[in-house]
């Protein structure tokens, strides 16, 4: 069976910029610029960046939320024939809507207020004709506990519940259809840090109890850290550095990524590194830098940065970087 679940190739989303007199297009905003990576099955791959960045777009076009401008997105469901996700139809992509879900960002907006909890995690059921009557009033029983809820609760609605609570609603939602793979988009930001620590290691026994693959996306370097097996580091809409968790954190081979671990807090006093306080604004996706987008904030670039574009390459085994220098820098963890 193949291990690779998600395969995506040089994946784009270009919002286009309407202006003038005759509402032309004018320019395009790069939310996601020719982004590859892959995801094994039953792991986490940690997508993080500052806001703005682009992750939540992407992970949005991986669940065919928005579609992607260009590139491939290869699923595997049943470890053999591949399934281009970016090139199918919305005829053909609803077979696979079971198969890849999403936890959304903030658990209040997310929920329709007008439908109670038992409806709310009944829905993927019905629209997909997955359990009859009886089955659906097991199966969300059986979700709801699963997920910490008390199942006499549910047929109340979404306001009579806390942020927490709500979230692990979403949850079950998600977990409904049994899916393969689950994209969780920043869905512990909007919680107290006692209730993330609870939800995450909720998601964490989840994944184990339903054989679930995620692609947990978040800005936090410290909670990707927590839940991820590999990570992926993005900036201005392109995938900068991708690695094991353990090799990322110590020997990271992008100076951006350097400078987002310089700003995790260490837990011991005496651990201290220097904080790398990065210069300029960051660029916007409209009107990218030329050469590496990074070059403006980056102090080891050089004039080959500003002019030649690098690639995404694999600069040691399993660790992938778009650096020119990569191998001849020595960074800080």
């Amino acid at each position: 069976m193949n291990e690779t679940l998600l395969d995506v190739r040089n994946l784009s989303k270009y919002f286009p910029i309407r202006g003038g007199f005759w509402d032309s297009v004018t320019n395009y905003v790069k939310a996601v610029d020719d982004v590859s990576f892959y995801v094994r099955r039953g792991e986490t791959l940690g997508l993080v960046g500052e806001s703005g960045c682009g992750k939540t777009t992407l992970g949005r076009c991986l669940v065919r939320g928005i579609d992607p401008t260009g590139g491939e997105a290869w699923f595997y469901p049943d470890g053999s024939e591949g399934i281009d996700i970016a090139a199918l139809s919305n005829k053909d992509l609803k077979p696979l809507r079971r198969d890849i879900q999403m936890i959304f960002q903030d658990p209040y907006s997310s929920l329709d207020p007008r439908m109670t909890v038992f409806d709310i995690i009944a829905e993927p059921l019905k629209v997909n004709t997955i359990a009859e009557r009886q089955e659906i009033e097991e199966r969300v029983k059986y979700l709801a506990s699963v997920v910490g809820l008390n199942v006499s609760h549910l047929r109340r609605y979404p306001h009579a519940f806390s942020g927490g609570q709500r979230q692990r609603i979403g949850i079950a939602r998600a977990l409904a259809t049994n899916p393969k793979l689950v994209v969780a988009d920043e869905s512990v930001s909007a919680l107290d840090v006692s209730v993330q620590a609870q939800v995450l290691n909720l998601l964490k026994r989840l994944q184990k109890e339903f054989q679930l693959t995620y692609i947990f996306v978040a800005h936090d370097l410290s909670v990707v850290e927590h839940i991820s097996d590999r990570i992926a580091v993005m900036y201005v809409g392109q995938v900068v550095e991708t690695a094991t968790t353990e090799n990322l954190f110590k020997s990271p081979q992008h100076p951006y990524t350097e400078a987002l671990i310089s700003a995790v807090p260490k837990p011991d006093p005496r651990d201290r590194m220097k904080r790398i306080v990065l210069e300029g604004e960051v660029p916007s996706p409209a009107s990218p830098p030329s050469g590496c987008y990074f070059h403006p904030r980056c102090r080891y670039a050089k004039e080959r940065c500003t002019v030649e574009k690098p690639a995404y390459r694999e600069v040691a085994p399993e660790h992938f970087a778009t650096c020119h220098f990569a191998e001849e820098l020595n960074l800080k963890a």
